[in-house]
């Protein structure tokens, strides 16, 4: 296994220096990073881990052994198609698994390089890219695995998990949501805004599941808020954002539509505060902020998953958690404040697969941190040692010598037996000593 990860941080190293574009090299020194920690901290996570024992089982000592599930299965996505595919894989092979890699069909070229690359520099035997579309991923659902994990929307995940379902197998599911911004007055709005664009348009032009889907903020704010985003969106893509290098186009034709639909239905098209313009040939739409979009629209209904950015505006930020905690649990939530106390009720009130305040989407990258979903918007977690925890089975081990048999757990049962009994498993001292003298009632 060992071998394996050293492999993946090499080619990874190969195919780095053959990239062009700040996010994709920032995404495979990521992966590169993953593999380098499992291959430092692999021998500390495997070692058994000690539990302590109780009166009951007295004298004894326990253990909790990690070991590999067996076979797994990895569903990966599209938008970050090398770090969703191997980041999972990095886990399961330090967990010593052996794995089937499908990766999406959405980008082909990347999954073909995938199955080369795994095919030349990995072992066959430990792991294997099946590339396809649905034919094929229906064919490997009907197969019995040992955990499945799928990264993707709720649809399709509905389906792994009814498919697993008919094998009792557990399952990971990676999923998104529609994931808010809270932006409360009284902090530094350019480094805010700053932070949005980089999370929302840098990230994949919105293509991403932990990608900012919408913003609250008071109705006192949201015009300077607006005009914040106006002046650091052209500062970064210029008055023609469809023709700047660094931003991403939409990944094809049925996603533009999809995209298009959103922005253009009637309720929402006169909302547009700024860009808007799209490049249908080139698939590319320009970053969009729509101010006081209706709560029956469409983009607000579903996660966008594109550059359209609506501004929803209340009357107090205390407001926005109500209006957050209505909807589905998002995959990520986001707030900037300089409020000690708004913090922390940010923290209590809002459930998330994970919360970042006065950033986003950062925690992607802290390996100490889970990343995962809660609700709608998945179920597990991975990244460093999660995902060594997520493809092991947890053992437990019990160890007892002849020594100190109690004759108590044998026939015949008296009440005297009973007290004492009930009493150890208790694990009250004071307890033993009331029932050995008889004060306790059986």
């Amino acid at each position: 296994m060992r071998d394996t990860l050293e492999i993946l941080v090499e080619r990874s190293s190969i195919y780095d220096m053959q990239t062009v574009g700040f996010s994709l090299t920032e995404l495979i020194a990521m992966l590169k990073n993953s593999c380098k920690l499992a291959l430092k901290k692999m021998k500390h996570w495997m070692m058994p881990e000690k539990a302590k024992t109780s009166l009951a089982t007295f004298p004894s000592s326990a253990e909790i052994v990690s070991e590999p599930l067996g076979v797994v299965l990895v569903i990966s996505a599209w938008n970050y198609p090398f770090l969703l595919s191997l980041d999972p894989v990095i886990g399961a092979i330090a967990a010593g698994n052996a794995i089937v890699l499908k990766p999406s069909e959405i980008s082909p070229a990347t999954a073909s390089l995938l199955a080369k690359l795994v095919a030349n520099y990995m072992d066959s035997s430990c792991i294997k890219v099946v590339e396809g579309a649905v034919p094929e991923t229906t064919a490997l659902l009907e197969q019995k695995w040992d955990k499945i994990m799928y990264t993707g929307n709720g649809r399709i995940a509905r389906i792994v998990m009814a498919a697993a379902a008919k094998h009792l197998t557990p399952v990971v599911l990676e999923l998104g949501g529609k994931c808010p911004v809270i932006v409360d007055s009284g902090i530094n709005l350019q480094v805010a805004t700053r932070r949005i664009i980089a999370g929302k348009w840098g990230c994949n032009n919105g293509q991403a599941c932990i990608s900012p889907d919408y913003i609250i903020t008071t109705k006192d704010y949201a015009v300077e808020l607006v005009d914040s985003f106006k002046c650091e969106l052209e500062l970064f893509y210029g008055k023609n954002p469809l023709e700047s290098k660094d931003l991403s186009r939409v990944v094809n034709s049925n996603h533009f539509a999809r995209l298009l639909k959103l922005l253009d239905e009637d309720k929402v098209s006169s909302k547009i505060v700024y860009g808007g313009e799209r490049d249908k040939s080139n698939l590319k739409i320009a970053p969009t902020i729509l101010l006081d979009v209706p709560q029956d629209s469409l983009i607000m209904n579903e996660e966008i998953f594109g550059p359209l950015l609506p501004i929803i505006t209340i009357d107090k930020v205390e407001d926005s958690f109500d209006l957050i905690t209505s909807g589905t649990k998002p995959l990520a939530a986001y707030m900037f404040t300089n409020n000690k106390k708004l913090k922390e009720k940010f923290v209590e009130k809002v459930s998330a697969g994970g919360l970042v305040i006065n950033d986003t989407t950062v925690h992607l990258a802290e390996p100490t941190l889970p990343f995962g979903g809660v609700g709608d918007s998945g179920m597990g977690a991975y990244h460093g040692k999660f995902s060594f925890d997520t493809f092991s089975h947890k053992k437990a081990v019990l160890y007892r010598s002849f020594a100190g048999d109690a004759p108590l757990r044998y026939p015949p049962y008296t009440n005297g037996k009973l007290r004492l009994l009930k009493a150890l498993l208790g694990g009250s001292i004071l307890g033993i000593i009331r029932a050995l003298m008889g004060w306790s009632k059986a």
